[in-house]
Parts: C-alpha cells; sequence; structure tokens
C-alpha cells in the first residue's frame, strides 16, 4: 500500500522472513558492549519518558533515547568508531577484541606501534567527528572529507580534534568513493560507516557498535517497568544505524517485534525508494541531495543493513523537512510536566511524524497505514543534540504555518 499526503509519502510491508541477522543479537554484541563500558565517560545516555506529548497525540506512552549526552560528542556515532577502530587495531596487533578494552591501547608499547596509522572517511558530520575523537584518543591520525554545503560549526568540530579535515565539493557518496581513493593512494584505514560490495566488514563492526544505544533502551523500559514499545521509528540515512536497532530488536522480540517505520528526507530517500520499487535490491538517489536533515542526505544504502530494514520494517516514509523541524519544536518547547530534549535536524524526524499524523485529518490514511492508536507506546531515538547550533536555534524558533493550518 502506498499513500502520498502533503509531500509525506508512506509504503507499508509486511516482515519476510525470521532469517534473524545473528551478528546483531545478544551474544554476537558482547564485546561490543564490554570495550564501550571501558571508555572514560561511558554511562547509558537517557531514555526520556514524555507522558503530556503522549497524551496530547493520543498515544499511550512516548520513549526517547536522548543520544545528545553520549559521551561529549553530542550525537551517538562514537558508539560505531571506536567498536571499529578497536577491531581494526586489535586485527593490525593480533590480539583478540575478547581480549582488549580501550586500556589496552593506552600502554606506551601499544601506542609506540599504531601513532602513524591514519584513518580516513567521509562525513555530513556527527560520524567524522567519531572518528576524528577516537583517533586522537588512540593517539593516531586522522582525515575527513565532508561533502559540499556541510556545516562550518560541523567542520569546526572536527578540526578541535586534530584532524586533517575539509569540505569538498562532492555530495555525500562522492565524498565516500573519494576517502576510499585516499585510503588506497596513501595506505590509510578507510573507516566508513556504509558498505558496498567489497566493502563489508568495519561498516558491520560499525553497525555492531550501534547496538548499545537499542540494548540500553532495551534495559531502561523494561528496569523501569514500562510497556514494551508497540512501534519504533527509526529515520535512516544510509541504514546503518536504523538497520542495527532494528536488527537488535527483531533478535531480541522475534514474532513479538514492534511495528517498524523507517522514515528519511524526501530528497535522499533511498531506502523508500527501495522498498516502493519491491524488487529486493537496493536502490541509489543522485543529486544534491539538499535537505536541513545533514545526517541523512545519503543517497546510496548499506547494503548490509538494508536487508535488514527490507526483511523486518513494516513501512517506510518519505519526509519533507518540515517534518523534522515538527520533531525539533515538539521536543524543544515540551508540555508541562515533559522533560526538554535537544534534538537535531536529523534527530527530530520521527517524532515529527508522529506529530503530524497524530494532530491532523488529512494525514489520517498514513497514520492509520502505521496502526498507531490510543494503545500504541512508541519508541525514537534522538540521534544527535544540535550539532548545528545556529540551524537549531531557528527550527526551534520558526513559525512558518504549514498547509494544514490555512
Amino acid at each position: 500500500m502506498k499513500l502520498s499526503v502533503k509531500g509525506i509519502k508512506a509504503v507499508s510491508a509486511s516482515p519476510k522472513t525470521k532469517d534473524y541477522p545473528v551478528f546483531l543479537n545478544d551474544e554476537a554484541t558482547k564485546p561490543v558492549r564490554k570495550l564501550h563500558s571501558s571508555l572514560t565517560g561511558y554511562e547509558p545516555t537517557p531514555l526520556v519518558v514524555l507522558d503530556k506529548l503522549a497524551k496530547e497525540l493520543g498515544v499511550k506512552n512516548i520513549y526517547v533515547k536522548d543520544e545528545s549526552k553520549r559521551f561529549s560528542m553530542n550525537a551517538f556515532k562514537a558508539l560505531g568508531a571506536t567498536y571499529a577502530m578497536a577491531r581494526v587495531l586489535c586485527d593490525r596487533l593480533g590480539v583478540s577484541i575478547d581480549e582488549a578494552d580501550f586500556n589496552y591501547f593506552k600502554s606506551e608499547e601499544v601506542k609506540a606501534k599504531i601513532a602513524d596509522l591514519v584513518f580516513v572517511t567521509a562525513t555530513d558530520g556527527n560520524h567524522g567527528r567519531a572518528v576524528a575523537w577516537t583517533a586522537q584518543m588512540l593517539g593516531c591520525k586522522s582525515v575527513v572529507y565532508m561533502p559540499k554545503g556541510s556545516s562550518r560549526f560541523r567542520l569546526d568540530a572536527i578540526l578541535s580534534h586534530g584532524s586533517d579535515a575539509s569540505i569538498t565539493e562532492f555530495n555525500y557518496d562522492d565524498a565516500v568513493r573519494l576517502a576510499c581513493k585516499m585510503a588506497d593512494e596513501n595506505g590509510w584505514i578507510f573507516v566508513q560507516d556504509t558498505a558496498f560490495e567489497g566493502y563489508e566488514e568495519i561498516p558491520n563492526w560499525i553497525t555492531q557498535g550501534y547496538t548499545t544505544m537499542a540494548y540500553e533502551a532495551n534495559k531502561q523500559i523494561l528496569d523501569k517497568n514500562l510497556p514494551v514499545p508497540t512501534h519504533i521509528f527509526l529515520q535512516a540515512g544510509v541504514g546503518s544505524m536504523a538497520g542495527a536497532v532494528l536488527g537488535y530488536f527483531a533478535n531480541k522480540y522475534e514474532a513479538k517485534l514492534p511495528k517498524t517505520i523507517i522514515v528519511e528526507p524526501d530528497a535522499a530517500d533511498c531506502i523508500y525508494k527501495s522498498a516502493e520499487k519491491a524488487t529486493g535490491e537496493p536502490v541509489n538517489v543522485g543529486g544534491d541531495l539538499s535537505t536541513i536533515m545533514a545526517g541523512l542526505a545519503c543517497g546510496e544504502p548499506n547494503t548490509v543493513t538494508w536487508q535488514i530494514l527490507r526483511d523486518f520494517a513494516h513501512a517506510y516514509v518519505s519526509c519533507p523537512d518540515y517534518v523534522t523541524v515538527e520533531g525539533m519544536k515538539a521536543l524543544a518547547h515540551p508540555m508541562d510536566g515533559d522533560e526538554m530534549v535537544i534534538s537535531g535536524e536529523s534527530g527530530a524526524v520521527g517524532v515529527g511524524l508522529l506529530s503530524l499524523i497524530s494532530k491532523y485529518k488529512e494525514l489520517d490514511e498514513i497514520k492509520k497505514m502505521l496502526e498507531i492508536n490510543e494503545d500504541s507506546s512508541v519508541l525514537f531515538f534522538s540521534t544527535e543534540g544540535d550539532t548545528d547550533p545556529e540551524n537549531y536555534i531557528k527550527c526551534i524558533n520558526d513559525t512558518t504555518k504549514l498547509d494544514f493550518d490555512k
């Protein structure tokens, strides 16, 4: 079933397989959590329960995992970069990840062996900063390429970690190709959070790294005796984060998997278009990929996590930028009794979609497709804070009237 209303496009699906991605289950990701717990400053990020907003939107519960509190990164991406880079170093040093944590890399002997290594990546901001931060912590070097139009603030954040970072004239996917080329030519280590043919191992380690976020959220819900989610909204760029969380929950809940909705910017909706085409193969989106959701401005799906999104998601929604602005405002200006969540452009689109389909009758058919009702308990992952502060302030103070209001 397909729907399109006010620029919001949705297509429904049914989970097609019980072939769960075992590399994302609890047992396979134990080393991830062990490594993360060894990092200075590690603690689970908050799970914010928004009772008043839930009542306002006519659902039972709203839970928001606030990744603006992840280390000092203001975003979740360090979960993937730290684990993948540690795995790379373990392979080079001939040790098992089960035997190493971040304290292992701090010894003078190990630091001397890795000091000349260079990690290279492409980024819209958050992943590149995570790679630069991790490299700095390890005593290694980093090179980061950003797509045209990237925020100067995000570039400066990467430079602050001693990285050789620059904004290119390419879109995101071509910046990835540039980083890959430079790695080949210079003997650098290419650490990218998307998989493609011939390049899967490191992206899969990054994807495993992201499961810590899902593990924490599930544990927090159970520890607080909250109702298990009936729905999970996951935003997607290349789909690595969405695939990680969905894969973790698919393994955890199997036939009782919460209905999972994948949301994307309409200017870079490669997952939506892949689902819409329904051949089972990923579909690429080209062009400038122009959207305020910079962290989701990716036109080519991760070939591994696409299969998870294809097989286990219940719906896919392509959203204009006004949808994420709605979510940013709702979280920045909470109702009395609810906690404020600082959620950036790439973190709030799911909340924005729920808000709009709950408020406006024109979107009732999409709400019905997603099976949202008064018994719904909805989990969101706010994957970044105000990583571009100037634009964040502009968005949360936006007073533009939507067509629905006219």
